[in-house]
C-alpha cells in the first residue's frame, strides 16, 4: 500500500482556555476518537489569568497520543494535523531554549486595561479601529505583548535581535510541534492581536513602533489551509503534515458551513462568540462589534463581523465550583426547568468586565432581583438565561451594522446540549436556532482546513456535504413577554457598568 493510500485521517489539535483535545477524524468528517485534557488556570490577582505555555503543550502533545492510541490509528495513517485554538493567549519565549520568559497572558486576562484607557485617551482608537477592525481592548495581543517586555528594560533588546519570539497558542504549538523549525501564524489569529492591519494583510509598522514590538520577534502570516511544514519525527515517530490553522471561533464558522455571506453562527464555550460571514470585503462596525478575517484559503480572504462574550460556560463552571449550586453542568439545566421562570432574577456574569457591544473592562458581575423566596434553582436559570441575553445583545448589533436579515442562527458548543438553554436562546432572539450534529464545530474547521489543503476533500461543496442533520429550536414565546424580560437584562446590565474605579 502506497503512504498516500494509507494516509486517510486527519487529526485536529483543538487547544482551548481550559482543556486541551485531539479528536481524529476520518475521510467522512466522522470523529473516531477524542482525547480531552485540562490544565490549571491561574489567577494572581483580580482580573488577572494566567496560563503556563509549557503545561498546554504537554496537555496537548498527550491528548494527541492518547486519541491515537483510542482511535487505533498509527501516526503514518494521519493525513495532516489541522490547529485551532484560544486566540488572544499571548506566549514570549527564548529562540534558543523554547523556554517561556513568563506566564502565558490568557484572552480574559484585564490587566492591561489602564493601557487600553491611555491609548483611547490619546486618540489612537480610531486609527487601531480603521487598520485592525478591532476595539482598544485588553482582550487583545498587543497591550499583552508589551506588558510582558516591559517587565524588563533588556527584553525589547532581545526581542529585537530575535532572541525572542512572540505568538499566539497557535504559533506556540506549531513552534513545538516542528521541533522549533516553524515561527508563523494564519491571518485569522494574527488578525487578534492590534498589530496586524487586516487591509494589506501584514503586520503594520505604525501599530509596532506604538506598542514597542519589534518585527523580528513576530511570527510569519500565512493562509489557513496550506502545508506549512511537518511534525518533527521524534514526537510521533513519523513526520506528519501540518497543513490547518484557525482561531477557534473562526474555525468554527468554517465547520458550521457558513460560506456565503450573511451566515451566521454562535459557539458557546467559555465565552460565547457569534460571527457573521461578510463576504470578501470587510465590514466596519459602529456598535462595538469586531471586523475581522474569517479565513484565507488560497488568495481569497473571507471576512467576518465578530461580537464576543466573555463568560458563557464559564458562569455555569462558576456555579459549580465557587457557588456549589450544581455538582455538573446537565444539572443547571434539571434546576432551571424545575422552576417556571428565574422568580425576576437576573445574573450579569461580569466577572472579568462586559465584551461586545459594551466594551467595559471595568464592569463586574451581579445578582438582582432577589428576594427570601430566591432559590439556587432561581439562580441557575438566571445564569443560563444570561448566556442567551448576551447573545441577544450582539446579533441584535450585528443585523444593524450589517444590514442583513438572519433568520436562522447556527450553533455548536459544549452548552447547546442544553436543550433548555438553546430554546430560550429561539425565544428571545425571535430566529430559529440550530444545533449542529456534530456539537464540536471547531474541531472540525481544523480538519477541514487540513484536509482541504491536502486534497482529502477537494472543495466547499465537499465539506458542505458533510455539515451532517441539524436539530431546530423555533421561537414559542410572545413577543411582548420577550421584550419585557430583555428590558429587565438591560436594566441589571447598566447596574453593574464602570463598577470598579478606572
Amino acid at each position: 500500500m502506497s503512504d498516500n493510500r494509507k494516509r486517510r485521517y486527519v487529526v485536529a489539535l483543538d487547544q482551548g482556555t481550559t482543556s486541551s483535545r485531539a479528536i481524529i477524524y476520518d475521510q467522512n468528517a466522522c470523529a473516531l476518537a477524542v482525547e480531552q485534557l485540562t490544565f490549571p488556570q491561574y489567577y494572581p490577582e483580580p482580573g488577572h489569568v494566567e496560563h503556563d505555555a509549557l503545561e498546554i503543550w504537554e496537555t496537548q502533545l498527550q491528548a494527541l497520543r492518547q486519541a491515537l492510541q483510542k482511535a487505533s490509528v498509527q501516526p503514518d495513517e494521519v493525513a495532516a494535523i489541522g490547529i485551532t485554538n484560544q486566540r488572544e493567549t499571548t506566549v514570549i519565549w527564548e529562540r534558543a531554549t523554547g523556554r517561556p520568559i513568563a506566564p502565558a497572558i490568557v484572552w480574559q486576562c484585564r490587566r492591561t486595561a489602564g493601557r487600553c484607557d491611555e491609548l483611547r485617551r490619546a486618540g489612537y482608537d480610531k486609527i487601531i479601529r480603521s487598520k485592525t477592525g478591532l476595539v482598544v481592548d485588553a482582550y487583545f495581543s498587543g497591550t499583552k505583548a508589551e506588558w510582558l517586555l516591559d517587565r524588563s528594560p533588556e527584553l525589547r533588546a532581545r526581542a529585537a535581535k530575535g532572541e525572542l519570539l512572540f505568538g499566539t497558542i497557535d504559533t506556540w504549538l506549531l513552534w513545538k510541534l516542528s521541533g522549533g523549525r516553524l515561527h508563523i501564524t494564519d491571518v485569522t489569529n494574527a488578525s487578534r492581536t492590534l498589530l496586524f492591519n487586516i487591509h494589506t494583510l501584514d503586520w503594520d509598522d505604525e501599530l509596532l513602533q506604538l506598542f514597542g514590538i519589534p518585527r523580528n520577534m513576530l511570527p510569519t502570516v500565512c493562509g489557513s489551509s496550506e502545508v506549512y511544514g511537518m511534525t518533527d519525527r521524534d514526537l510521533l515517530g513519523v513526520e506528519i503534515p501540518l497543513a490547518g490553522i484557525a482561531g477557534d471561533q473562526q474555525a468554527a464558522l468554517f465547520g458550521q458551513g457558513c460560506f456565503a455571506e450573511g451566515m451566521a453562527k454562535n459557539t458557546y464555550g467559555t465565552g460565547c462568540f457569534l460571527l457573521m460571514n461578510t463576504g470578501e470585503m470587510p465590514r466596519e462596525s459602529k456598535r462595538g462589534l469586531l471586523t475581522t478575517i474569517a479565513w484565507k484559503i488560497g488568495e481569497e480572504v473571507q471576512y467576518a463581523l465578530e461580537g464576543s462574550v466573555f463568560i458563557a460556560g464559564a458562569g455555569v463552571q462558576w456555579l459549580r465550583d465557587e457557588l456549589q449550586i450544581v455538582q455538573d453542568a446537565a444539572e443547571s439545566e434539571r434546576l432551571a426547568r424545575s422552576v417556571p421562570d428565574s422568580n425576576g432574577v437576573y445574573v450579569v456574569p461580569a466577572f472579568t468586565g462586559l465584551g461586545a457591544p459594551y466594551w467595559d473592562a471595568y464592569a463586574r458581575g451581579g445578582i438582582f432581583g432577589l428576594t427570601r423566596d430566591t432559590s439556587r434553582a432561581h439562580i441557575a436559570r438566571a445564569m443560563l438565561e444570561a448566556i442567551a441575553y448576551q447573545t441577544r445583545d450582539v446579533l441584535d448589533a450585528m443585523r444593524a451594522d450589517s444590514g442583513l436579515a438572519i433568520s436562522r442562527l447556527l450553533v455548536d458548543g459544549g452548552a447547546t446540549q442544553n436543550s433548555f438553554l438553546m430554546q430560550y436562546q429561539a425565544d428571545l432572539l425571535g430566529t430559529e436556532v440550530v444545533r449542529a450534529a456534530d456539537h464540536e464545530s471547531t474541531a472540525r474547521g481544523a480538519a477541514f482546513l487540513a484536509g482541504l489543503a491536502i486534497g482529502m476533500w477537494s472543495s466547499l461543496d465537499d465539506l458542505r456535504r458533510l455539515a451532517g442533520e441539524q436539530m431546530s429550536f423555533s421561537p414559542q414565546m410572545a413577543a411582548g413577554e420577550r421584550e419585557d424580560r430583555y428590558a429587565g437584562w438591560q436594566k441589571a446590565v447598566e447596574r453593574v457598568k464602570g463598577w470598579i474605579d478606572a
